[in-house]
């Protein structure tokens, strides 16, 4: 692990004066002006190997945004990661979290997969009592996260330009309002299936006594 402490070290000795941004699972599309973890050496990874084990080597409050899209189903410890992603952000810095919704049909064709994400899901990782009217408890309060917005996103296969736009109608009434998209995971999901989950986290500054 020394390895990986001195790439980091060095990572965060190049963006300084700048932003740090993590790109979680990145795989070969890394976002733009991040630092790219994925456990696989795609062209552009920066860090190679278990997300986890590689957040551990980056100091407290070092990053300014942390971004991930479907990753999170694939991994087993959901737990200690989201404890990293908490740990390393910095106060007041946010985290985008982007992974397939439950009723995805193409979810379960992958054998990769270890869980699956909802509406709420998140709400048992923060503070999130302004959202939504059902009320879910929060397993780990010590994060310290507070969950600003989740939206569902809608998607089709390329090339089905009629499908793509009905879904596009479906996605801006379902994202109206907190009370339409609970409505619509409890009644509609599974007639009318969303492609993914966005969460936006914002880590909350601990107060000083």
């Amino acid at each position: 692990m020394e390895n990986v402490q001195h790439l980091v070290n060095s990572l965060l000795k190049q963006s300084t004066g700048t932003m740090v941004i993590l790109d979680i699972g990145c795989g070969p599309s890394k976002l733009n002006g991040s630092i790219g973890i994925d456990f696989l050496p795609y062209k552009g990874v920066d860090l190679v190997g278990d997300a986890c084990t590689i957040l551990r080597e980056f100091p407290d409050n070092s990053v300014d945004y942390l971004y991930t899209k479907h990753f999170l189903e694939h991994v087993n410890d959901l737990d200690s990661l989201v404890s990293e992603f908490c740990r390393v952000l910095k106060d007041e810095s946010q985290a985008k979290i982007i992974v397939p919704h439950f009723s995805n049909p193409y979810f379960y064709s992958d054998p990769t997969h270890k869980r699956h994400f909802g509406l709420y899901s998140f709400c048992y990782y923060s503070f999130c009592d302004h959202l939504f009217k059902r009320k879910v408890p929060t397993y780990m309060c010590d994060l310290n996260f507070y969950l600003i917005n989740v939206d569902l996103h809608f998607q089709t296969p390329k090339g089905n330009l009629v499908r793509s736009a009905l879904k596009k109608v479906i996605q801006i009434f379902v994202n109206r309002s907190s009370f339409s998209k609970e409505l619509y995971e409890e009644l509609f999901c599974y007639l009318f299936p969303c492609y993914e989950v966005v969460y936006s986290l914002v880590k909350r500054r601990r107060k000083s006594f």
